[in-house]
């Protein structure tokens, strides 16, 4: 089984904004893989599905960011689960410019917040990511104004224009692999 998690906010406040780019991605997978409807499991809201005979777990923890780690205690549970093979983490990146992409097969949580949880819950750094450039604050904005904040509706529009094709990333990552993903997806 493959666990894709966003990582984001819950909460109407937090729809449109940029920390939310985790779980824009999640709705649009489970929207074009015509999974059942998110349910409450635990932490997360959670639905799961086949694509190409490999089962994908779509988590949108309900912890808050910062606490996200929190949301995989059950990940424990699932038998012959990998982190390092089998997790994504799909999370908004400031210090990409708004529509970068990375794939990333591991890496240090950086300044996220969001990631530090994910890290400590695991008691590692191996797991792959999703990093979504969401663009660095502007003039002497403070970071966590500005991923708390929505988004222009230019930046809005290239994220979204973004979605299809990282849908396909994800299935990639899931099938074919973390390096397939990055050198087709990565920009």
């Amino acid at each position: 089984m493959k666990v894709v998690v966003g990582l984001g906010n819950p909460g109407s406040e937090y729809d449109a904004t940029r920390h939310n780019v985790g779980w824009w991605l999640l709705d649009r997978l489970a929207y074009e893989w015509d999974l059942p409807v998110f349910e409450r499991k635990g932490r997360a809201l959670v639905t799961e599905g086949s694509r190409d005979e490999e089962v994908f777990r779509l988590m949108k923890p309900t912890t808050f960011m910062n606490r996200s780690g929190q949301a995989l205690t059950a990940l424990a549970d699932l038998s012959e689960f990998q982190p390092e093979e089998d997790l994504l983490i799909v999370v908004d990146d400031a210090a990409l410019d708004v529509g970068r992409v990375r794939f990333r097969p591991q890496g240090s949580p950086g300044g996220h917040k969001g990631l530090r949880s994910v890290s400590q819950a695991l008691g590692s750094d191996d797991y792959g990511r999703l990093r979504i450039g969401v663009g660095p604050p502007e003039d002497d904005q403070d970071l966590s104004d500005w991923v708390l904040s929505p988004m222009s509706m230019e930046d809005e529009d290239v994220i979204l224009g973004l979605l299809p094709e990282l849908v396909r990333g994800v299935e990639v990552w899931g099938i074919e692999g973390m390096e397939t993903a990055m050198n087709d997806f990565n920009r």
